[in-house]
C-alpha cells in the first residue's frame, strides 16, 4: 500500500488540515481497510472494485463526508484501490458543509447527492480521471468553492480549545480549560458536541491515542511502556485498553492485520 501524506495548498488551508492519499493496484482478493478515529471529519474519494467485494451490503459510495468517529470505520477494498482523504479542521464541518457536527459522528453520507458536489458533478469528474494530480485539483477546487459560497463562522472558543487539546496531544486538563474560557462544564460539552461531534472528554482522548499510535507506528511498537507514560496513560495496561477501544484489537493483533494487509 502506497501511503502519501501531503500538504494542503495555502488556498484551503484554513479548512483543510491534511490530505492522505492511499493506492494500491495489486489487491487481487477483499480485505478491510480499518478507518482508525483521529478526531477529523474528512471529504473522501474511495475507488475500489466493487465486483470483487463480496460481502452483500459493503459496497461503499465514492463520494463520502465522514463525520466523527470512534469505532473503526470498515471500508471493504478489492482490486485497484485509490483514497483521498481531506481532513478536515474539526471546527470546519459546520461552517463549511452546513452540517451540525454531531449528526455525522459514526456515520458517512455519500457527499454526491448533496449540494455543491451534486452541481459540480464532482463525483462524475473525479471518476472521469485516473490523474491523482487531476484529482488533487478538482477536490481543491471543490473546497475553494465550498469557503467562497458560504459565509464560514467558526466558534471561537470552541476553536481555540480544539487546538489546545491538539497542541497537548489530548492531556490537558479540562477544567482548566474550562476556567480558561469562562464556560461551565457542560456549556463546553454542548458546544464541543454541537461544533466537533464529541464530548471535549471523548475528543482528548482520541487526540491521545492517536499521538501514542504515531509514535508506535513510528518505534515499531517497541517500548509500549514508553510510548505510555510519554502519552500521559498510567501504564501500558491503559494504553492497552485504549488501543482495543479504538481499533478493536490488541496491539499485536493490529500488528498481525497490518501485515496480512497487502502492501
Amino acid at each position: 500500500m502506497k501511503v502519501q501524506l501531503l500538504t494542503p495548498p495555502p488556498i484551503i488551508a484554513d479548512y483543510v488540515s491534511s490530505i492522505v492519499v492511499l493506492e494500491n493496484n495489486s489487491m487481487f482478493y477483499e480485505a478491510v481497510l480499518p478507518l482508525i478515529a483521529n478526531g477529523y471529519p474528512s471529504i473522501t474519494f474511495q475507488l475500489t472494485d466493487p465486483a470483487r467485494v463480496l460481502c452483500a451490503g459493503k459496497k461503499s459510495d465514492h463520494l463520502v463526508l465522514y463525520g466523527q468517529n470512534i469505532a473503526p470505520i470498515r471500508l471493504h477494498t478489492a482490486g485497484e484501490i485509490t483514497v483521498i482523504a481531506y481532513f478536515l479542521h474539526p471546527y470546519m464541518l459546520q461552517s463549511l458543509l452546513g452540517y451540525e457536527a454531531k449528526e455525522l459522528t459514526g456515520l458517512g453520507i455519500d457527499l454526491s447527492l448533496s449540494g455543491l458536489a451534486r452541481e459540480i458533478n464532482l463525483k462524475e469528474q473525479l471518476l472521469n480521471t485516473t490523474s491523482l494530480n487531476a484529482r488533487l485539483e478538482l477536490m481543491n477546487g471543490y473546497v475553494q468553492q465550498l469557503s467562497q459560497r458560504n459565509r464560514i463562522r467558526v466558534n471561537e472558543p470552541i476553536t481555540y480549545a480544539t487546538r489546545l487539546i491538539q497542541k497537548n496531544k489530548g492531556t490537558i486538563l479540562l477544567m482548566d480549560l474550562q476556567k480558561e474560557l469562562y464556560i461551565t462544564e457542560r456549556t463546553l460539552q454542548r458546544k464541543f458536541e454541537q461544533h466537533i461531534g464529541l464530548t471535549p472528554k471523548m475528543y482528548s482522548r482520541i487526540c491521545q491515542f492517536n499521538a501514542a499510535l504515531q509514535q508506535l507506528n513510528r518505534n515499531r511498537f517497541s517500548d509500549m511502556t514508553g510510548v505510555a507514560l510519554e502519552n500521559g496513560y498510567a501504564d501500558q495496561s491503559h494504553l492497552i485498553r485504549a488501543f482495543k477501544e479504538f481499533t478493536t484489537y490488541s496491539p499485536l493483533e493490529y500488528i498481525k492485520q497490518a501485515e496480512n494487509f497487502p502492501g
